[in-house]
């Protein structure tokens, strides 16, 4: 039955919102005067989209980690034996978020209509991506839904877990920087021209030191505005540039050629297409359609194209682990965990170690190079620091000699 959205008055002229499952508007309306409400608009509950499915200036209804919740739940009321048109009902009923109750009662209206539950994610993709669905609509063949949102549900925590991570470790050595590059900034556009005031009333020479800050306060005085604008407009360039295939494919390349973020793309690249890759092939989907899914998962385009490249070979009877220890981008531990997988049969349990090592790995690499960002960053902003004082402190510690 479809669902409708509604704003009403009761008896006493209170305003009322929420909404009603009807066959139809006329119906809804009907529906409502049985409940003593007066209806003043009722509109059907639909995602409204723009080409490709996307919504336009609006944010998501579900956040990252509200989508793994949110799954988990689903899960578990599944897994209980309750149909997924009541567990949809169950969860819409507790939810305290007026767009996430909209979104629920429309894919409640879609499978009350007779769809599956993944063909009524497929009304909302901005919401559940292809993985989400593909393995959606695996657990619905194979009858174990609980089981399969189960695995989803830990493949989206893990991930969301990772990503907090890095970012956590991240965090403290970028505000650190930007905290710095503030001071540096407030140092030579105010603090130094006040005290060149006081030394240029001075004809005696001043210390190459001085000389060469008051330089570079009056360059950035004069320049910076240009300067952040050559920035702005360079970051601006390279944005768009990136929207290009083949130059976002060379510059993801390169990425991956730095000594320590390369290997941190590999690593967190790696670990979520083994993690994509084993959940889905345990949930019974094909191979190939599972690499396609799994390689859409990757954020930099150079291994994706390796990815696809690696699919390519497995059509035409390659074996997998094979495949994959071709594209030197993939860390070898994957493929040497693929071929295991292959060789044992059970690819699914070693594509899930690969990645759980290999997320691990990334951890660990992450948190030493903020330990040791952290000091050096500290040094240096003190080592700027201290060249800025003694540029101030040079002259007037000559003109002291001078006067004795």
């Amino acid at each position: 039955m479809p669902a409708y959205k509604y704003d009403a008055l009761d008896a006493a002229g209170r305003a009322s919102s929420g909404l009603v499952e009807a066959d139809n508007p006329r119906a809804a309306r009907a529906l409502l005067r049985t409940r003593a409400l007066v209806p003043l608009a009722v509109e059907p509950v639909t995602q409204q989209q723009t080409g490709g499915g996307r919504v336009l200036f609006a944010r998501r209804v579900f956040s990252p980690t509200a989508l793994s919740v949110w799954t988990r739940q689903l899960a578990g009321l599944v897994g209980a034996g309750l149909p997924i048109e009541r567990a949809l009902t169950a969860l819409a009923d507790e939810s305290e978020q007026p767009r996430q109750r909209e979104l629920l009662a429309q894919l409640k209206a879609e499978v009350n209509a007779g769809a599956t539950f993944a063909r009524a994610l497929a009304t909302a993709p901005r919401e559940f991506d292809d993985v989400y669905r593909g393995v959606v609509a695996a657990g619905e063949q194979s009858g174990a839904l609980g089981l399969v949102l189960e695995r989803l549900a830990d493949d989206l925590e893990e991930r969301q877990e990772l990503r907090s991570k890095l970012i956590g470790a991240m965090a403290y050595p970028l505000i650190v920087s930007v905290i710095s590059l503030m001071i540096v900034i407030f140092l030579l556009t105010y603090v130094v021209p006040q005290i060149a005031t006081v030394f240029t009333s001075s004809k005696r020479a001043l210390p190459f030191l001085t000389v060469a800050m008051l330089g570079l306060s009056d360059f950035v005085r004069q320049w910076g505005w240009l300067l952040l604008l050559g920035l702005v407009g360079g970051a601006v360039a390279l944005r768009m540039a990136l929207r290009g295939r083949a130059f976002r494919e060379r510059f993801d390349a390169g990425l991956l050629n730095l000594p320590l973020v390369g290997r941190l793309a590999r690593g967190y690249n790696g670990a979520r297409f083994a993690a994509t890759l084993a959940m889905l092939a345990g949930a019974g989907v094909p191979i190939l359609k599972a690499l396609q899914a799994a390689a859409e998962t990757l954020s930099n385009t150079a291994m994706q194209a390796d990815a696809m490249d690696a699919l390519v070979q497995v059509r035409e009877g390659a074996p997998l682990g094979s495949a994959l220890a071709a594209k030197k981008r993939f860390p070898g531990l994957l493929a040497m965990f693929a071929r295991l997988g292959e060789q044992t049969g059970a690819l699914p349990e070693m594509l899930g170690r690969a990645a759980r090592q290999l997320g691990t790995e990334v951890q660990r690499r992450a948190m030493t190079a903020a330990s040791l960002l952290e000091p050096l960053l500290i040094v240096g902003m003190g080592a700027v620091v201290m060249l800025i004082v003694l540029a101030v402190l040079l002259p007037i510690i000559q003109l002291n000699t001078f006067v004795k």
